[in-house]
């Protein structure tokens, strides 16, 4: 296929060119943050020019935010096959929910790295639509882990009071900076011993049956 083949092809797609924009824009941002990424990398990362970029989006903001949305409903749909079978006991969804996180350190010798925790980092301070789109996705994995703290509380005795909410943002932060150490540590084992002791303190919030 020639190069204007493929252009009109992209043109006759505009949704699957779009979605080129924000893979290529979610790698580069993996790779060096949203401020080192700039306009003229991601369209040579996606193989576009900067009119095919701004037809789709208009500026580097509104893509960034784009590949947020992208990155929060990708890892949503991967963390719902922990709770997808509400026949199975509450309890082993959520250490279903810990396998699958322990499980993104096995995949490669990459850092194991999450969109929304370094955007947060970057972002939050300097700009209110990042801070919003990275609250949003964060509320919404703690929200998960609540309703199956919440569910197992039920079902099993608990060992202590505790606020199932609160326990999940436990979750979610112990999650969120063991990534960020591992990254810098290059150390994926950090991470999966830290998801140990967080397996074993959701196991100490119940009586055994």
């Amino acid at each position: 296929m020639s190069k204007k083949e493929a252009s009109t092809k992209r043109e006759r797609d505009p949704a699957a060119t779009r979605q080129r924009l924000i893979d290529a824009t979610v790698r580069l941002m993996l790779q060096q943050g949203f401020s080192a990424t700039s306009v003229d990398q991601i369209c040579k990362e996606a193989g576009m020019t900067k009119g095919g970029f701004f037809h789709h989006f208009e500026n580097k903001e509104a893509l960034g935010l784009a590949a947020i949305d992208w990155w929060g409903r990708m890892g949503t749909a991967l963390y719902a096959e922990a709770w997808k079978d509400a026949s199975i006991d509450p309890l082993d969804q959520l250490h279903h929910l810990l396998d699958i996180m322990a499980g993104f350190t096995h995949r490669s010798e990459d850092a194991v790295v999450c969109m929304v925790g370094m955007m947060s980092q970057e972002m939050s301070a300097t700009s209110p639509a990042f801070q919003a789109a990275c609250a949003r996705e964060l509320d919404l994995w703690t929200e998960n882990a609540a309703k199956l703290l919440a569910a197992a509380r039920k079902k099993h005795k608990p060992r202590t009071k505790f606020d199932p909410v609160k326990v999940a943002w436990f979750l979610n932060s112990l999650w969120q900076g063991s990534m960020l150490i591992g990254k810098t540590c290059r150390s994926q084992e950090l991470i999966r011993h830290n998801i140990k002791l967080a397996r074993d303190f959701v196991e100490g919030l119940f009586q055994a049956d």
